[in-house]
């Protein structure tokens, strides 16, 4: 008999409202990409991507904010930034992104992220430590890389010492990175027992191309864990949507290996923007599995309705991070952009 859980997560109730959206010169241009995580002093601490005019340095694509919570609606940006891209090192000196804490330790976390430098080079996994949550070191080296990109890690407990990350990996022809066409991308993971050394996992998770809905990538995934025998594993995933036919693509910055060269990467913002709101949509959708490998598909359970209609979602919902909450449901943290080209993190929750 397959197992069941008590909450299933296929029905998903918006909440009113961004959670967080940009406020100030150092995230007010996009926000992005959240990672929620409970605060040891009560309430939720959210981490997210955001850029804005007031950036460590002209080319900067990215840094990693952070806002504090008491109930999980309400959120208060904290000064400053967590972690920021280093021009001194090659694979992180544009961007850093779609951060994943975990509790490591009783005063130890550790965060994983998307690291991006140039173009022509490939994404990879970095990570960080911190004792409270506001001050971060970026550990030295990559958590795990591949020829051709890895990004949109996200972190989970097995509960018998080791850990997993989910996490998307991108697939390109012939040409490979450097002069070819990404075909395809796909989730797949790898686990650890020490937080620093990764074995990947041998097969994909969950991969692209399935429907018209999903035709251009799958950007993240986040796994919940079942809390026990009776539970199965639940995965939520965002994936693309192409263009309609016959539609000018503008080329995302963070794909242009001259961006920074002819100054697109000072307007980052507004470049990825226009890429984005060109005629794509993103989505969430939702899979089920006995053993957090092998995965059934179960649906879209986030979509909003289109260019030209309203709602926080109305093109892209995407990149989510998930929490258990105190009654067994769950809550959704997930990047959200509307018809204006408006980017915030949304929230929804189980019901």
């Amino acid at each position: 008999m397959a197992k069941r859980s008590a909450q299933t997560p296929l029905r998903w109730l918006r909440e009113a409202g961004p959670r967080v959206a940009g406020s100030r010169d150092l995230d007010r241009s996009k926000v992005q990409a959240p990672g929620i995580v409970r605060d040891p002093s009560g309430g939720y601490r959210l981490f997210y991507t955001a850029i804005g005019s007031d950036r460590p340095f002209e080319a900067c694509q990215g840094s990693i904010f952070s806002a504090f919570s008491n109930d999980g609606l309400n959120f208060v940006p904290d000064d400053g930034i967590r972690v920021a891209p280093d021009p001194a090192v090659p694979d992180r000196s544009l961007r850093v992104l779609a951060p994943s804490v975990t509790q490591v330790e009783d005063r130890l976390w550790r965060m994983y992220f998307e690291s991006r430098g140039p173009a022509d080079r490939p994404t990879l996994i970095g990570s960080a430590r911190s004792t409270d949550l506001l001050e971060w070191e970026v550990e030295e080296g990559a958590r795990l890389a591949s020829a051709e990109g890895v990004g949109g890690p996200r972190y989970v407990s097995l509960g018998d010492g080791r850990g997993r990350l989910y996490y998307s990996e991108s697939h390109f022809d012939e040409g490979g990175l450097a002069d070819g066409e990404r075909m395809s991308q796909s989730i797949i993971s790898a686990v650890t027992t020490d937080g620093l050394h990764f074995e990947r996992e041998s097969g994909d998770r969950m991969q692209d191309r399935y429907s018209e809905q999903e035709d251009v990538g799958i950007t993240a995934a986040d796994v919940m864990v079942p809390a026990n025998e009776t539970e199965r594993w639940w995965m939520l995933y965002s994936a693309w949507q192409d263009v309609p036919a016959g539609t000018q693509k503008p080329l995302h910055p963070s794909n242009d290996p001259q961006a920074v060269d002819r100054g697109t990467s000072a307007d980052f913002a507004v470049a990825s923007i226009a890429s984005d709101m060109a005629g794509y949509r993103s989505r969430i959708f939702a899979a089920s599995s006995d053993d957090g490998l092998s995965w059934t598909r179960e649906g879209c359970v986030i979509e909003g309705e289109g260019h030209e209609q309203a709602g926080i979602d109305a093109v892209h919902a995407e990149d989510m991070s998930v929490i258990r909450l105190d009654d067994g449901g769950y809550r959704m943290y997930y990047a959200a952009c509307d018809r204006a080209g408006n980017w915030c993190i949304a929230s929804a929750k189980t019901g």
